[in-house]
């Protein structure tokens, strides 16, 4: 069964500039969130001295985040979305257009997929 749709994008070739920026990079992640019309429960948001943004948002749907490193013009977002009413590729496409990156590379998970791994399979594992 899927439970949900996992993109995880490397956003290459981004504009430093902007990806260094608190308000901006803030500004894209609800704009992502907006343009999957998904339910926003929470976000955070932080800037790194001397440079780099972290964050996310927390929906009720999963989750969209973000972590940038400007001194290498790279971000790496985070989009998970339950179910399959929403097309998380939207809101990727979308970061990667406002992160101006020139060579993104996306990932995407069918999560939940075929489980059938139980925790006594794990028992006599050692860690």
């Amino acid at each position: 069964m899927d439970l949900g749709i996992h993109v995880i994008g490397d956003l290459r070739d981004c504009d430093a500039t902007l990806i260094d920026d608190l308000d901006y990079v803030k500004n894209s992640l609800f704009a992502a969130a907006e343009s999957l019309s998904v339910t926003l429960i929470a976000d955070s948001f932080h800037k790194f001295s001397p440079q780099g943004v972290t964050g996310i948002l927390s929906i009720a749907e999963s989750h969209i985040s973000v972590h940038t490193w400007p001194e290498v013009s790279f971000a790496a977002i985070d989009i998970f979305t339950c179910g399959t009413k929403f097309d998380p590729m939207l809101a990727a496409y979308l970061l990667s257009e406002k992160f101006r990156s020139q060579d993104p590379e996306y990932t995407v998970l069918n999560r939940g997929t075929g489980l059938t791994v139980t925790e006594s399979q794990f028992s006599n594992q050692e860690l």
